[in-house]
């Protein structure tokens, strides 16, 4: 990583220079051209799948009918669909909403190691700008690929090898949004045909918009589950504004008062940005997640679910040590006391403590973990109360040594007949190390469609699956908003 804007800051072609954001706005245009290559394409289709599975999952929670009934009460001109409403919204409207829905489970994916979840902004971005637009599904898959490149690299931009962590997290900025409201203007720009001036300056009005902080990860409140959606609208909104006259600095990026100096301080990979652009693709490798939770908890609920599948029964358990890398600690680990007593599923999806109890009880049981293992009667639950209790929460060397590129754990139980039983799981299950299978992505996106009637369900799977055959994709959105209605009330005052 380098300090400074310096020569970090350019990227020459040639005998001419161009800064970071023309190197990225060019990508865009060459690509929306030429195409992406098959396996980003399915890998594309898979993630538009999961996006729209999330969304429909996520309408019965608060927080969604409270983003939801922001949307209706701006009004405005509908074109676009918001996932759980059927009349159509104005289109940033319907990328913010179904952008906080996407986010709102923690189910969606993400990227190592720069730690994003790059789908949830910018596939909301990408399918309210092919509404306006009345784009092909063609395009949307290539736009789509283009701003999920953009955000990761963006995100890489940030990412520290010394110290093995994003330099956006340690400012206390949430990169996912900040990032995925870059990447969803770019493929908001190339989705409403602009230009190649046009993207730059989409990027340009982007950076002004880009938001995010994380506290709440640490200390509670939802706004966490507004930030893709803030992101996606971002996105839409650079690019509308830039077609109607805006305009941004094209040296957004690099210049002594942009991007990256305002985020990481000055202090970026200008490689990370252009190496490789447009023949190496981050999409495919981009990890699914196969339970509805932080993604740092996931090997802690998979190796407490192994053990329990060995015979071990939480009547068995004196005491667990949940061991992961350094820096996830103070995510699911502190301050302890809470962590170890989550008040509501959304405070549970943070917890080690409870990612322990869940894989024990779960693999007792004999049943996959699930959507329905987070709520807020379990995060209360006694046996899961007891359990959590007993679980402390350290750092390791093995793990830490392993992160970023996954998100180890290490589970250690002493039972009260004295014995001491380790779990190790250090590759996450939906990582390309331990891919989801097509069926497994497809059973994931059919549970979290529970509620929608199945022929609807079905023409949504068929329509996205097909995605680069249909002419245009606003029926396909038109059936998603309307197959699991959500009721908006009135806010009594």
């Amino acid at each position: 990583m380098t300090a400074g804007v310096g020569a970090a800051g350019e990227a020459t072609s040639g005998a001419v220079t161009q800064t970071l954001a023309q190197r990225l706005a060019a990508f865009a245009c060459e690509t929306r051209e030429s195409g992406v290559p098959d396996e980003v394409r399915a890998s594309v289709r898979q993630r538009v799948l999961d996006i729209v599975g999330l969304c429909l999952a996520a309408g019965d929670l608060p927080t969604s009918h409270a983003a939801l009934a922001f949307v209706v009460e701006q009004g405005g001109h509908g074109t676009a669909h918001a996932i759980g409403l059927a009349d159509p919204v104005p289109p940033a409207l319907a990328a913010f909403a179904n952008g906080v829905l996407a986010h709102s489970l923690d189910y969606d994916d993400t990227h190592l190691p720069s730690v994003l979840h790059p789908s949830a902004a910018v596939v909301p971005a990408a399918l309210a700008a092919a509404e306006q637009s009345g784009a092909s599904g063609r395009e949307v898959v290539s736009a789509i690929a283009v701003g999920l490149e953009v955000c990761v690299r963006l995100g890489m931009a940030g990412y520290d090898p010394e110290t093995r962590n994003s330099t956006f997290f340690e400012h206390g900025q949430h990169a996912t949004s900040i990032c995925g409201a870059m990447g969803g203007a770019v493929s908001a720009a190339m989705l409403l045909g602009l230009d190649r001036r046009g993207v730059l300056d989409t990027l340009g009005v982007a950076g002004s918009m880009a938001a995010g902080i994380i506290e709440a990860n640490r200390s509670g409140g939802t706004v966490k589950r507004l930030h893709c959606g803030w992101a996606a609208h971002a996105a839409l909104s650079a690019a509308s504004l830039v077609r109607h006259g805006f305009t941004g600095p094209p040296t957004v990026l690099e210049g002594r008062f942009g991007f990256f100096e305002a985020f990481l301080h000055g202090r970026y990979d200008a490689a990370a940005v252009v190496d490789g652009l447009g023949s190496s693709w981050a999409t495919p490798d981009i990890f699914f997640k196969p339970y509805p939770a932080n993604h740092f908890t996931h090997a802690a609920l998979d190796a407490a679910y192994e053990l329990a599948r060995q015979g071990l029964r939480p009547e068995h358990v004196a005491a667990i040590r949940l061991l992961a890398p350094a820096p996830v600690i103070r995510t699911i680990g502190e301050p302890i006391e809470d962590k170890r007593t989550p008040s509501t599923g959304y405070q549970a999806q943070f917890s080690g403590p409870f990612a322990v109890a869940t894989g024990l009880l779960a693999g007792a049981a004999g049943t996959r973990p699930g959507r329905a293992d987070f709520t807020d009667e379990l995060a209360r639950e006694p046996v899961r109360r007891e359990l959590m209790a007993k679980v402390t929460v350290a750092p390791d060397d093995e793990c830490s040594a392993i992160f970023p590129f996954e998100f180890p754990a290490i589970v250690e139980v002493d039972t009260v007949d004295g014995r001491t039983l380790v779990s190790k799981v250090l590759t996450n299950l939906g990582g390309p190390r331990r891919p989801l299978s097509d069926e497994d992505l497809l059973a994931k996106f059919r549970d979290n469609g529970a509620g929608v009637a199945a022929t609807d369900l079905a023409e949504i799977e068929r329509g996205i699956l097909g995605l680069d055959d249909l002419p245009q994709i606003r029926s396909l959105l038109a059936v998603a908003a309307r197959a699991k209605p959500v009721a908006i009330r009135a806010r009594e005052e």
